[in-house]
């Protein structure tokens, strides 16, 4: 399940990439497969485990195009290991509603960002976030969970104060912002209740089928609740 859209990345065959924030790697696997040199990071080693194991299954499988590269990094998103402008492409997917100090943070993604690189940044959106909150302590009140809600213009804001210059926006996972708002209503950590059940078969089956139907259902509703926040930006230069 993707949030990111990498042809507006502008994501190409070759390029350096940084899933900053990578978790279960599923923005890293797709930069790989579109033959980017790709660095997951990721301060939780055991989930960076997984995803190395699954960067070298998908190359036996022959599932990336010849020359692609990718490794794991383990570290803090407040002092990255990298070098000044070492990355084309980054992505910071769903990360920065997690930190206390996201200014830092930006202004890192910011400094290894080459110029003339994107990035992607995404948060959950504010309305379907806000509604979560509402319904339930327990969705946000948790040791590492999100300690912020962003608005468009906050999130635009910070970054573009970094020195990057935003070039579009858009919302993703309409379908997923009622599921949540059922699970805090029911209990975040009740996977029983029988709506919940019901309703998590049906986001399982659209992920691997990807019908028509809710394809149709998923736009229409992206721009209206959408569960996600994604904002591309641009560092000046060549």
């Amino acid at each position: 399940m993707l949030t990111v859209d990498f042809d507006r990345l502008g994501l190409r065959p070759g390029d350096r990439a940084l899933d900053l924030g990578c978790g279960a790697g599923r923005h890293a696997f797709e930069m790989y497969r579109r033959g980017a040199d790709v660095i997951a990071f990721d301060q939780d080693v055991d989930e960076l485990a997984k995803v190395r194991d699954m960067f070298a299954a998908m190359r036996a499988e022959g599932q990336v195009p010849e020359g692609a590269e990718a490794d794991v990094k383990e570290g803090d998103a407040l002092s990255l290991p990298f070098a000044d402008g070492e990355f084309d492409r980054i992505v910071a997917a769903e990360i920065l509603e997690h930190v206390p100090a996201d200014i830092q943070a930006i202004q890192e993604l910011a400094r290894v960002l080459r110029p003339g690189g994107t990035v992607a940044v995404t948060v959950p959106r504010w309305f379907p976030e806000v509604v979560c909150w509402q319904l339930s302590e327990d969705y946000h009140q948790t040791p590492g969970g999100h300690i912020r809600i962003y608005t468009d213009k906050e999130l635009a804001t910070k970054v573009q104060n970094a020195g990057l210059e935003l070039l579009g926006k858009g919302y993703a996972h309409g379908l997923h912002s009622p599921y949540w708002w059922l699970k805090c209503a029911v209990g975040v950590d009740n996977d029983t209740n029988p709506l919940v059940k019901a309703y998590h078969r049906l986001l399982v089956w659209d992920i691997m089928k990807r019908p028509r139907t809710t394809r149709v259902a998923e736009r229409l509703l992206d721009p209206v609740i959408g569960k996600s926040l994604v904002l591309y930006f641009r560092k000046p230069g060549r």
